[in-house]
């Protein structure tokens, strides 16, 4: 039906019943500036309908009916293609061509209905859509299985007369149940044209309550020499009216040596946010130092109900911040909203839709029934199966996470951890004291994607051995943390086989850091990075040059075995023959030909501790390419750690109750904003 109701205004008078009015949770995004690879994230042409969704399949499958603008779908698809002869977005909203039809069942367009099924009280949402022209608006939902079906239709013509009449805008409205939604579920609508043309003119979701304010936010931004990036976010930011708002104060915590202060378009950026803008330069505490500090300002200024915190090298969906305090506000409770992440390399593919730890592994990953790297330019969204359940988890990373300043009264700001697994430990320690974590599809940023990284094997190895350990000591159920210690020492070995054995003291450094108690936490975030660094320099693993040429050409004095790679272990009788295999060549002399050249050039993907233990000697590649380091096999070196390695982990395993008993104990303190006022103040020195 017709709708053209404005929100009704409140009436604040004393004695006064609230006034319910129609509150905007979710606008439908309509930009003419989206770039081609994000466009499939927003509105796509349909030219058919199978006789449900496509089947499940991995994350990076292939849709074959999906921009190649052919008609008629595939049996038991969904052909969800590109614009191109199907419409397009301009200032006025989204133009459909004649007798053709777009979708919003899209990633950023779709409603998550499910979501707020599961964290809120209300039992149904509005759909109102302005329209122009005539066609037929179609709104379909999905159930937690992926099928799709029709729920409800409306025909519209704004006039076939003048061309003023054609102009005109008609708002129709749906309201739709969030009853069958427990489980998962989406809710989107589709526009098509008929013998002319249409437009989608404006489309909101919303919900009639009596909560109609939006509270007010601080945004929270930990830089380290990435003042390009941080700026430019201040400036993407600065122009989006609606963010500012509901936006209190912005906090970039600046802790490097490039100060964001000295970029050429800081001046404009200041301008642009005024008073809402304070730069704050500490020394280098990490990201838990930083994003503690943005806490602190927040809770200490008193004036805003949430933090955002932003990575500073993130692309924002400026839309995601709105729909996060949206969702929070209107919460049963006071709830954390955490954004998904895309690649900022590949950016129609999905790097992070929910996370958990695993409790008896004590290991982050992707939540269960989800899958990294899924590229909607591939597989759109009606027809991927798994992203129609609910996820639930356990945190959310800190790339983007809206926090209620109510639950950092409460339980404290970030431990002391300077990097690595300190989203997780705040949000386990939220969920532990009542306060969920939903990871919202449809906010989200643009990220730096992990697998361009390999922070296991530089200095931050350290800091990821430690903070699991001590995660896991706070809040693990099992006893003992189920194979967390195990786990422990299969890394240490692999990085030995490896002839990685930087890594494999950074491993040993960190349990005695945990063994000698948790009053050294505060300490060593001001203090541990840069002896790290100098540790570091001490091995050949860890001295990686920019050329290639800086070291000899890989050589081999005897060929592989029959020309044969070496294969990888599969069962887990194979891997124990192997790493028995890789324990015994170590009894062996190093042949002298591979002190003079590495035996092989290995590049970064193909580095597995399987391939490089039959080398005594590889040029190996990092992560980024942007440099390599001659690993060399030290049998006395091996040896030595291997003796260390048994030693603590068989302390540690004998010690872990009496730890975990400690640092719970340690942990008010240590999270306390009194602590952390002295810490950032000796960061200053």
């Amino acid at each position: 039906m017709t709708d053209t109701t404005e929100a009704a205004v409140p009436d604040t008078s004393p004695g006064s019943e609230p006034e319910t009015g129609f509150r905007v949770v979710q606008r439908t995004i309509m930009r003419p500036d989206q770039e081609l690879d994000i466009r499939p994230l927003y509105v796509a042409g349909v030219s058919g309908f199978g006789a449900s969704t496509a089947s499940a399949g991995p994350a990076g499958s292939t849709d074959s009916t999906f921009g190649d603008n052919h008609h008629g779908a595939q049996e038991g698809e969904d052909s969800v293609e590109s614009m191109g002869g199907f419409g397009k977005v301009g200032d006025q909203g989204a133009h459909v061509y004649p007798e053709r039809r777009l979708t919003f069942g899209t990633y950023f367009n779709a409603f998550p209905a499910s979501y707020w099924r599961r964290w809120t009280s209300f039992g149904s949402v509005r759909l109102q859509v302005s329209v122009r022209g005539q066609g037929t608006i179609s709104v379909y939902r999905s159930t937690s299985k992926g099928h799709v079906q029709r729920e409800e239709s409306e025909l519209f013509d704004t006039g076939s007369g003048s061309e003023s009449r054609g102009r005109e805008v008609e708002t129709i409205s749906f309201d739709l149940p969030l009853k069958p939604f427990i489980d998962g579920g989406w809710y989107w609508f589709d526009v098509e044209a008929g013998g002319r043309d249409a437009a989608v003119v404006e489309a909101v979701w919303g919900f009639q309550t009596d909560r109609l304010s939006q509270s007010t936010i601080s945004i929270g931004i930990t830089t380290y020499d990435r003042p390009e990036f941080c700026v430019d976010q201040l400036l993407a930011l600065s122009k989006e009216p609606a963010v500012l708002d509901l936006l209190d104060v912005i906090y970039v915590v600046d802790q490097g040596t490039q100060k964001v202060t000295d970029h050429e378009l800081y001046p404009e950026a200041a301008r642009a946010l005024g008073a809402k803008l304070r730069v704050i330069e500490q020394g280098n505490l990490g990201g838990s130092g930083g994003f503690s500090r943005a806490m602190s300002e927040t809770v200490a200024k008193g004036d805003a109900d949430y933090v955002l915190l932003l990575d500073d090298d993130v692309v924002c969906e400026p839309e995601g911040i709105l729909r996060a305090v949206a969702f929070a506000d209107l919460a049963k409770k006071p709830t954390m909203v955490g954004g998904q992440m895309f690649s900022l390399y590949d950016r129609s593919v999905m790097h992070a839709y929910g996370e958990t730890v695993d409790k008896y592994r004590w290991f982050w990953g992707a939540a269960p029934h989800t899958f990294h790297g899924h590229n909607f330019a591939n597989k759109s969204l009606r027809s991927t199966e798994w992203l129609h359940r609910r996820i639930d988890v356990d945190y959310n990373g800190w790339w983007m996470c809206l926090i209620p300043t109510k639950v950092i009264r409460e339980i404290g700001l970030s431990l002391p951890m300077f990097i690595k697994w300190d989203d997780a430990e705040f949000g386990l320690r939220a969920g532990e004291a009542g306060y969920p974590t939903v990871t919202m599809p449809g906010v989200a940023v643009w990220h730096v994607p992990w697998h361009e990284k390999d922070d296991t094997i530089d200095w931050q190895a350290y800091f990821h051995r430690r903070n699991r350990l001590i995660a896991a000591l706070l809040h693990s159920p099992y006893e003992h943390s189920g194979r967390l210690i195990r786990e422990s020492f299969e890394t240490q070995v692999r990085h030995l086989l490896s002839m990685q054995y930087s890594p494999a003291e950074m491993g040993l450094m960190a349990i005695e850091d945990i063994l000698d108690g948790p009053e050294r936490m505060h300490r060593d975030v001001l203090e541990r990075l840069p002896e790290l660094r100098a540790l570091r320099k001490r091995y050949d693993d860890s001295r990686p040059q920019p050329e290639l040429d800086a070291y000899p050409p890989p050589r081999r004095k005897k060929p592989p075995r029959k020309g044969r790679d070496v294969a990888a272990p599969t069962s887990p009788a194979g891997k124990l023959k192997t790493v028995a295999s890789g324990a015994a060549r170590q009894l062996l002399p190093i042949r002298d030909f591979a002190r003079r050249y590495p035996e092989a050039g290995v590049p970064h993907q193909d580095l597995k501790w399987w391939k490089l233990m039959q080398l005594d000697s590889a040029l190996v590649s990092s992560a980024d390419n942007t440099s390599a380091a001659w690993y060399k096999r030290d049998p006395e070196l091996f040896r030595d750690l291997l003796r260390r390695s048994i030693v603590i982990h068989a302390r540690l395993m004998r010690q872990w109750p009496q730890l975990a008993q400690q640092y719970k104990q340690a942990l008010p303190d240590l999270v306390s904003p009194k602590l952390w006022e002295d810490t950032f103040e000796q960061s200053k020195k």
